[in-house]
């Protein structure tokens, strides 16, 4: 049975069901999604996505359940990153591009960039479409309000760093969607429960539920997109893009100062007014760094307490002990002392017997 929401088509003797207002499929079939957990049966609709990410209407194309609009804060990041279940890393909010500022985050494992979005601009780089074959985690994005999401896993799920673990959600989602070309990444996201359950949670909550409708034409729109160091190279992680921007050869030292031109150059293409820009950078966990220079310190100070244990150890104190018996003597202080020992001992023995 079909309910009113729901459009039926045929595709090579296939019964595909898709959501509602979606009007032909661009990939159909059926995915099981049950070995990362989710137990689910789905297909998916695609045509609707453009070649700007935007549905033929001027939205998002939408699947999976919708994903709600979170705010752009270091602090929901890093919570949200730890809904994922990954650990090892926090995500901090950059004010500056100087080197010195730069220099206190390392090590940085992706940046995060907050811009306001505009239809048909040139990519900085030439655009990468076989990323599965050169080891890049690249998903396109096919739903809206996702793209913050997006950008934070495509800095997770490119990143080996040993201070990062990844988690079982991400992992298996990894390792599910490793042989998916873009498209299907894409898809494949949207349609986790748990990460969009996850997402859902930082969602601001309303005394009143609006229905959803298109912006106006000359609404703002702002987008998510990482910058991530892979394999000895630079890319820009676009969702809304065919494939990762590459950007030029970098290494894992260097590539903060090979990103800088770029991203400061792209702010320039806006006017002076404009001043909606956030930066932010997935790091390693500050407090497990400072847990290692703790423990790392403790070390160094309990191999120094040793060394001067030994010091004493082969140290020959007889000459001293000597000297200070002759000093002793000759102040006439060494048989009074002699004698008061002698009557602690007697003491000692007498409470003992007792």
């Amino acid at each position: 049975t079909v309910g009113e929401d729901t459009n039926t088509c045929w595709v090579e003797g296939v019964i595909l069901l898709t959501e509602g207002g979606v009007d032909t499929i661009k990939e159909g079939g059926w995915f099981k999604f049950s070995p990362v957990g989710w137990g689910l049966l789905t297909c998916h609709e695609g045509p609707l996505k453009g070649e700007d990410g935007m549905a033929g209407d001027g939205t998002m194309a939408s699947g999976g359940g919708e994903w709600c609009l979170i705010e752009s804060d270091p602090g929901v990041f890093t919570e949200l990153i730890r809904g994922f279940g990954c650990s090892g890393i926090q995500v901090e909010e950059i004010y500056s591009l100087d080197e010195a500022s730069l220099d206190e985050l390392r090590p940085v494992h992706g940046l995060i960039f907050l811009f306001k979005w505009k239809p048909g601009e040139e990519p900085a780089g030439p655009i990468v479409h076989e990323s599965r074959s050169l080891g890049i985690f690249f998903a396109k994005q096919v739903i809206t309000n996702a793209c913050a999401t997006q950008a934070i896993l495509s800095v997770l799920l490119n990143c080996n760093h040993p201070d990062m673990d990844l988690g079982p959600t991400l992992s298996s989602f990894k390792e599910f969607s490793a042989t998916f070309d873009s498209s299907l990444k894409g898809l494949s996201l949207s349609n986790s429960d748990v990460i969009r359950q996850v997402h859902n949670g930082f969602a601001r909550q309303q005394m009143f539920e609006f229905d959803a409708k298109l912006p106006p034409k000359d609404d703002n729109v702002y987008h998510f997109v990482a910058y991530v160091p892979i394999l000895g190279k630079l890319y820009e992680l676009d969702g809304l893009r065919d494939g990762p921007i590459d950007l030029g050869p970098c290494t894992p030292e260097n590539w903060l100062a090979t990103c800088k031109p770029i991203i400061e150059t792209r702010m320039q293409k806006y006017s002076a007014e404009e001043i909606h820009f956030n930066l932010m950078a997935i790091v390693s966990s500050r407090k497990a760094l400072h847990l290692k220079d703790i423990d790392r310190l403790n070390q160094r100070k309990q191999h120094i307490l040793d060394q001067v244990e030994n010091i004493r150890r082969k140290h020959n104190y007889l000459p001293l002990i000597m000297e200070l018996l002759k000093v002793l003597a000759k102040q006439g202080n060494l048989v009074p002392l002699v004698e008061k020992a002698k009557e602690e001992v007697q003491a000692k023995k007498a409470e003992q017997a007792k």
